[in-house]
C-alpha cells in the first residue's frame, strides 16, 4: 500500500514540492521572515479595510505571499488533522511576554494545539476566502466591509505563525 503524498503547492512560491510539514516550514521561514510577514499581513488588512488605501509593497511580493501563506494553511491543516502523530519537544526555559507573542503560556508549550483551534474555528476555505479577500482589497482603492468576518481568520493565521516558527525551531517528531 502506498502513502499518499501531500501537496502543499509550494512549487510556486519556493521552486521545488513539499511533502512532508516540517521542510515545508523550515523552507517557509527560509524565504519569509516572522516579523515582515506579520507587518505585511497587518498593513493588508488596514489598507484592504479603509477606503482609497492602497499598500505600498509591490504587488509580486504580495501574491507570493499569497501564495506561501497557502501552502502554510494547507500544512497547518494536515497538523490539524494529524495532531495525536506529531509531537513538539515541550521548552524547559521559563517564558517571557516577549516570547510569547500572540501565544498563551498553553500554546507556547504546545504549538499544535493553535493549529488544532484554529481549524476548529475556520475552515480552510474561509482561510483561503480571507486571504484572497485581504490580497484583492488591499491592492485596490475600494474598501470590504465584511470586516467582522475577517477578523478571526486574521488573528488565528497570526498565532499559526508564531506556532509554526515555534514548531520549527523545536523541530517536530512523529511519534512512534
Amino acid at each position: 500500500m502506498k502513502k499518499k503524498k501531500t501537496n502543499f503547492e509550494s512549487r510556486f512560491w519556493s521552486g521545488s514540492k513539499k511533502y512532508s510539514v516540517p521542510g515545508l516550514l523550515e523552507t517557509f521561514f527560509q524565504f519569509n521572515d516572522l516579523a515582515i510577514v506579520k507587518e505585511v499581513l497587518g498593513s493588508m488588512m488596514h489598507c484592504s479595510t479603509r477606503r482609497k488605501a492602497r499598500i505600498r509593497t509591490y504587488p509580486a511580493e504580495i501574491f507570493h505571499l499569497q501564495q506561501s501563506l497557502r501552502s502554510l494553511l494547507l500544512a497547518g491543516r494536515l497538523i490539524a488533522a494529524k495532531a495525536g502523530k506529531w509531537t513538539v519537544p515541550v521548552s524547559a526555559e521559563a517564558v517571557s511576554s516577549m516570547q510569547l507573542s500572540s501565544l498563551s503560556e498553553e500554546e507556547y508549550q504546545d504549538p499544535l494545539r493553535v493549529f488544532r483551534k484554529a481549524f476548529k474555528t475556520c475552515s480552510f476555505e474561509e482561510f483561503d476566502e480571507f486571504l484572497a479577500s485581504t490580497v484583492y482589497f488591499s491592492l485596490g482603492n475600494i474598501s470590504n466591509d465584511r470586516e467582522k468576518r475577517r477578523v478571526s481568520p486574521y488573528i488565528h493565521l497570526i498565532k499559526m505563525l508564531d506556532a509554526a516558527y515555534l514548531i520549527t525551531e523545536r523541530k517536530m517528531q512523529k511519534q512512534k
